[in-house]
């Protein structure tokens, strides 16, 4: 046997016998629980009974992008390495879908308890995601408590009454990214009272936007994220800066819409909702640029 295939068998032993300590899936709720995705970090903060939630993502700390940035700095960091969760002996690994992939699929090649949850769409897949987190905690009743905050929040803003109008609103990111239907962001854009315009221009999930299209399409309020409250300079703001823009900025109505808000799904949600409805009140057909 050659050195290095010694040493690989030693790594293997000792990972082997690390392993055996791991706890094994029961049904009593998991007392050491791992998220390593942003979304969940938020809804198991919210939701864990305190000491049963060990580590966070790195994310989760980012006052930009989390709501619980203060809170999760509580919590052990982890960066979605299968070795440092793997170290960590969880008897629960919370993810998302869409990331750390190379990560889930080892942890479960291990036999790690790995529970992923996908993006949330629309205000019902919230409600659905927050039961769920209760149910695998073992914290339905704290579930439900924050299933009737999201509700409760929602219904401070009124909803929409049937009008023939609505403000049309375009969403302007970085490098001219805009959503369309069948996302969170087209959902809440419909909560507050307003018209997505990547909705009626028939665009689907985050695409971008021609800036021309942005231009001919004259909306009442443009929503952007947390560009609008900095002067950073960015290539991916570049268009932003494009005299066709700000000449249709010139009297139309601006609002920002903090990432954190809507990237994630939970009653924080809300919030974003408020923030547009605000916008959208002091506009009506006849303040509007449309022709």
């Amino acid at each position: 046997m050659t050195r290095l295939s010694a040493a690989i068998a030693a790594l293997i032993g000792t990972i082997a016998c690390l392993f055996t300590s791991v706890p094994l899936r029961a049904d009593a709720p998991p007392r050491r629980v791992v998220s390593m995705n942003l979304c969940t970090d938020q809804l198991a903060m919210l939701t864990a009974a305190p000491g049963q939630l060990q580590s966070v993502s790195y994310l989760a700390s980012d006052p930009q992008s989390s709501v619980l940035s203060d809170e999760a700095r509580r919590f052990a960091v982890n960066h979605g390495l299968a070795e440092e969760i793997f170290m960590m002996r969880p008897d629960l690994v919370l993810a998302g879908t869409f990331t750390s992939r190379a990560s889930v699929a080892m942890l479960k090649r291990l036999g790690f308890r790995v529970e992923q949850f996908p993006p949330a769409y629309s205000f019902d897949e919230i409600r659905a995601q927050i039961r769920r987190m209760g149910d695998l905690l073992g914290r339905a009743e704290r579930a439900e408590e924050l299933v009737e905050e999201l509700d409760r929040r929602l219904t401070a803003t009124p909803e929409p009454g049937e009008t023939p109008w609505r403000p049309l609103a375009a969403l302007h990111f970085a490098n001219s990214y805009t959503v369309g239907s069948g996302t969170l962001s087209s959902e809440v854009v419909a909560r507050a009272g307003l018209e997505n315009l990547g909705s009626r221009l028939g665009l689907t999930g985050t695409i971008r936007l021609p800036l021309e299209i942005l231009v001919v399409s004259t909306p009442d309020l443009i929503v952007g994220g947390t560009r609008y409250e900095s002067s950073a300079p960015a290539l991916a703001y570049q268009t932003f800066e494009h005299p066709a823009l700000r000449a249709v900025l010139q009297g139309r109505a601006m609002t920002a819409v903090p990432d954190k808000y809507w990237v994630c799904g939970a009653p924080f949600t809300a919030e974003a909702v408020r923030i547009l409805a605000d916008a959208a009140a002091p506009l009506s057909p006849r303040k509007s640029f449309a022709p």
